[in-house]
């Protein structure tokens, strides 16, 4: 399980699952063609993803 974490105020997220198959969303980086990087939570079973978790206007720190 992936644990995100605020690195200005502290606050975190813990558990976070697909909607579809329950199953818990893992920690991966998207490498995009410009050479940038994204962090997103994937479904292990491939339903899909979502961009990793955001707070104080940043993205939050993954501490898988």
């Amino acid at each position: 399980m992936a644990a995100y974490c605020c690195e200005a105020c502290g606050m975190s997220v813990g558990r976070m699952t697909c909607g579809k198959c329950d199953a818990d969303l893992v920690h991966s980086v998207l490498e995009k063609e410009d050479g940038s990087s994204v962090h997103v939570s994937k479904c292990p079973d491939g339903c899909g993803m979502i961009k990793s978790p955001r707070c104080c206007g940043r993205d939050m720190a993954c501490a898988a």
